[in-house]
């Protein structure tokens, strides 16, 4: 659990700093994919997921 949490921190900072110098390219793709993997197996998943949810269901309330 703990190589997993450096890991989402680490990869975390370097998909900020790619954003932040407008560095985009299928790398950016790949290391959010894998940020994403690694958020999924930390305790922080069910907090993203109840965001998510939240978030999804107050835009379901607006009428495009």
């Amino acid at each position: 659990m703990l190589i997993t949490m450096s890991a989402v921190l680490l990869l975390g900072l370097l998909i900020w700093f790619l954003l932040r110098i407008r560095y985009l390219r299928w790398v950016d793709f790949l290391l959010s994919g894998v940020f994403g993997f690694l958020v999924a197996t930390t305790a922080a998943a069910p907090v993203v997921r109840t965001v998510l949810d939240g978030i999804g269901g107050v835009l379901g309330l607006f009428r495009f």
